[in-house]
């Protein structure tokens, strides 16, 4: 088992991240539609430059290729029957590409959601998320991952399911949930009841926080939130999109300059994270950008809600309650059951991009 992460976060204040993979694939020619893990076969190229274009921007954690290689979404390609293939060769593609940077950088196996509804609300039981998280993480560790890194998630028995395929690996892990829906998960769970969750596993994760979701200051909310059920020992995880999405010529892009990341990098170290990186629209720029922000940087007082919408753009109604210590409204689990029909119809993970 490695301990890799361990030390690092024993030696150092904050760690930084890698960016998006997906985008950032698409920028290089994947199309829509197109599996990203099947390039570790096609274009194991492009994955290794995108690896090292995050190494050498600062990253110290490098995230495998491979966030929808669980059987189920592979299945949506026809590839289920390749998990240990796909796996193995992207954990060991960005195995490569670490040990040649001189320096120490993790690799963690990247493990998103299935993409299907767990019993009672859909057809997936317990059991056989188990079975297909477990299949994923022994194949990663195979590969040579230092950690499993499980993200993106948004339903309490998905992680719990992801944690338990770790823990048959026989890996550490990192656990990250993605707070889009008005301040909460797509099934409704908030960021201080992810940090209670995180609680009650043991062995309990390395270390939990946020990725994805709808916009850097969003992101920085949810760190503030989750901190407030954190324990002192607990390392929380900044991941946040390059700002909002929006459509140029049919493809994705994200309003997030260099300069916002930088502040977002900043503001998410004084809420109290400790690993900072980036998701959706995250390029080797903008990590750049985090590692400068935060190489001289020192931690001030955590931010107020109020500071960060203006520093940042503006936050869902139920983040700023949250922040506020309110009750936000219980709407997000009814959101979450809409949304993730539409994953299990086929429609592209966010976390992917």
């Amino acid at each position: 088992m490695s301990d890799l992460l361990q030390k690092l976060l024993a030696a150092r204040p904050y760690l930084i991240a890698d960016g998006a993979t997906g985008t950032n694939l698409f920028q290089a020619g994947l199309a829509t539609g197109e599996a990203p893990e099947v390039w570790n076969f096609e274009h194991p190229d492009r994955i290794e430059n995108l690896h090292r274009g995050m190494t050498e921007a600062g990253a110290d954690i490098v995230l495998t290729n491979s966030f929808g290689g669980s059987r189920h979404r592979l299945k949506l390609h026809k590839w289920q029957d390749r998990v240990a293939e796909v796996n193995m060769t992207a954990a060991r593609i960005a195995r490569g590409v670490a040990g040649a940077t001189g320096r120490p950088v993790v690799v963690a196996g990247s493990m998103g959601p299935t993409g299907e509804l767990f019993q009672p609300l859909g057809a997936l039981t317990y059991e056989e998320g188990v079975e297909a998280f477990t299949e994923q993480a022994k194949a990663l560790a195979a590969g040579g991952v230092d950690v499993l890194w499980i993200e993106t998630m948004s339903a309490k028995e998905e992680v719990r399911a992801a944690v338990a395929g770790a823990e048959a690996a026989g890996l550490p892990y990192v656990s990250t949930v993605s707070f889009d829906t008005n301040g909460r998960s797509m099934m409704g769970v908030t960021p201080a009841e992810h940090a209670e969750v995180c609680h009650g596993f043991s062995p309990r994760p390395l270390a939990m926080g946020a990725n994805c979701g709808v916009g850097a200051a969003e992101l920085v909310i949810a760190i503030l939130n989750m901190a407030t059920a954190a324990e002192p020992e607990d390392v929380l995880v900044a991941k946040g999109n390059c700002g909002i999405p929006y459509f140029v010529e049919g493809q994705i892009r994200y309003d997030g300059t260099p300069e916002l990341m930088a502040d977002y990098a900043r503001l998410a170290r004084d809420a109290g994270a400790r690993i900072i990186g980036g998701c959706c629209g995250t390029t080797p720029e903008h990590l750049r950008a985090i590692r400068d922000a935060l190489e001289t940087y020192s931690p001030g007082a955590k931010p107020t809600a109020d500071e960060i919408v203006k520093r940042l753009g503006q936050v869902s109604l139920g983040a700023m309650q949250q922040a506020s210590g309110l009750q936000p409204p219980e709407e997000g689990a009814e959101g979450g059951r809409r949304r993730n029909r539409r994953r299990r119809e086929g429609a592209p993970e966010s976390g992917a991009f």
